[in-house]
């Protein structure tokens, strides 16, 4: 079994900045068919993904899901320690990517490494790893996903290794997201003099009406196990330079985080009603253009759930909080797949200048990846 800590370390040495490989998932492929997985690279558009399995087809499988792909790390100076050098200082493993999520991918893998070498399992692992997570995500779990659709495999179950832990370890599981949408609004007037508004029609006016509607009653007071959605609008451009002109048009933009409340369509189907309301009363037309990052789900309590958090509390000594907080993840492609939920490190220094990890709780995150899989197929 490879020491997670030292796999950290070797991984943050490659320099995978979304969309580059940096040699992170060459690495992982040796790895791993060194310890028998039969390993594939499943590139789609120039996106790089590494599918890993070990056991049969066909029979019980058990499923980790992460990204080798880390974010620019800004300027190299700003760093104590160079942000592509894996140093391991005083107990800590420094380095783009060393929290999210490099040291989450080598947790499991030397878990599946270890339990499938000296506890081969009546049942099969499967790793399905993207270098497209930071980025578009297009080609990365979903190309994967799309992959093993077509050639017949499939995960039972399985865990997506990003952090997952506020302050401590063992603190929270993630059983479910937020959707996330964001809505691109257009209203559209008739230019004209500001001191003959009777021959315009102003779109700010029918804008910020709009804008005003949407905001001032909330979407929801939330549900069995999600906060109220959220609605916040992020941006408002006229770029009118003129303060005499009525402008032509006038822009907005809005992010909605939504629960299982609302679907995507829904929401959307809501804001274009009330705009062709303003519509109706002033004239003023709305373009509106929607950008869905991924729908709400919930993996509800149940044999699985009830699994990862007693592993979780005989490790940790803590009981953990089942939450769906936070923003988006690769779950929410997994969640068309089969059951998923999140589990990983603390979350501190995550696309920070400095980011680190304590090697000995990369350790501690993957007894606790290895115990799950020992009780799963137990």
């Amino acid at each position: 079994m490879p020491d997670p800590a030292r796999l950290t370390a070797d991984l943050i040495r490659c320099p995978s900045v979304t969309p580059e490989e940096g040699g992170a998932l060459e690495l992982l492929a040796r790895v791993l068919g060194e310890a028998g997985f039969e390993c594939r690279r499943v590139d789609r558009n120039g996106v790089p993904n590494l599918f890993a399995r070990w056991g049969a087809r066909g029979v019980r499988t058990f499923g980790f899901n992460g990204h080798t792909d880390v974010v620019p790390p800004g300027d190299p100076a700003s760093w104590t320690h160079p942000p592509f050098s894996g140093a391991e200082i005083d107990g800590w493993i420094w380095g783009r990517g060393a929290t999210d999520m490099k040291s989450g991918v080598a947790a499991f893998v030397a878990a599946a490494i270890g339990f499938v070498t000296e506890t081969p399992p009546d049942g099969a692992v499967i790793l399905a790893i993207t270098g497209d997570e930071e980025g578009p995500g297009r080609d990365g779990t979903l190309a994967l996903l799309d992959w093993m659709a077509a050639n017949g495999e499939r995960m039972d179950v399985c865990i997506v290794g990003e952090p997952s832990n506020p302050d401590r370890m063992g603190e929270m599981i993630k059983i479910g997201r937020r959707g996330s949408m964001t809505l691109h609004i257009e209203a559209h007037g008739k230019q004209g003099h500001a001191a003959y508004p009777h021959r315009a029609r102003n779109p700010v006016h029918a804008l910020l009406g709009l804008l005003h509607d949407l905001t001032s009653q909330p979407l929801d007071r939330g549900t069995a196990h999600f906060d109220p959605s959220g609605l916040q609008v992020t941006t408002v451009d006229v770029g009118n330079p003129a303060s005499n002109v009525i402008p032509e048009k006038a822009r907005a933009v809005v992010n909605i985080r939504f629960n299982d409340a609302h679907s995507a369509a829904s929401l959307d189907a809501m804001i274009r009603t009330k705009a062709e309301a303003i519509t109706q009363a002033t004239g003023v037309g709305f373009g509106i253009a929607t950008d869905v990052s991924g729908e709400s789900f919930l993996t509800a309590p149940g044999p699985f759930v009830e699994l990862v958090a007693g592993v979780v509390r005989a490790e940790t000594g803590l009981d953990p909080v089942l939450s769906t907080s936070g923003g988006t993840s690769d779950a929410r492609f997994v969640k068309d797949h089969c059951p998923v939920l999140e589990f990983g490190l603390v979350g501190h220094f995550m696309h920070q200048v400095d980011e680190r990890v304590p090697a000995e709780q990369v350790r501690q995150l993957s007894r606790i990846y290895r115990r799950i899989l020992e009780q799963y197929f137990a």
